[in-house]
């Protein structure tokens, strides 16, 4: 019998595609982030990232089996990653959490992982 994951413990992919989507309509406005997402439609971004989160979180690898391996910081390198752009994707990214249904317990994990990773992701500081 295997162990339950993060994935399955918050509610599988529904709930991993509602914070996406949530996410991702903060960044459809966005003054800072929406320049940074080349692509007219937003769409093909949201499939990458709920599916990148969701195959982190112990889902079905289905992100890894289409793009290899995630090379995060190699991806993001062509684009301006400055503390302010975290904080506007942290402050989606939060508004994204609290539409969920989550324990104190779950939304601090994911919390946890969520300001790490855009730390890790800035690259200059203009």
């Amino acid at each position: 019998m295997s162990e339950a994951t993060f994935y399955d413990e918050i509610g599988g992919f529904d709930t991993f595609r509602r914070i996406v989507h949530r996410f991702y309509e903060g960044v459809a406005t966005d003054e800072v982030l929406r320049p940074m997402y080349p692509e007219e439609d937003l769409g093909p971004a949201e499939e990458r990232f709920l599916y990148f989160l969701v195959q982190y979180w112990g889902g079905p690898t289905t992100y890894s089996d289409h793009r290899g391996h995630p090379r995060l910081r190699m991806r993001h390198a062509p684009f301006a990653v400055t503390p302010a752009a975290k904080d506007h994707w942290l402050r989606h990214f939060r508004d994204a959490l609290d539409s969920v249904d989550l324990t104190p317990e779950q939304d601090q994990r994911f919390w946890d992982y969520v300001e790490h990773a855009a730390q890790f992701m800035v690259n200059t500081m203009d």
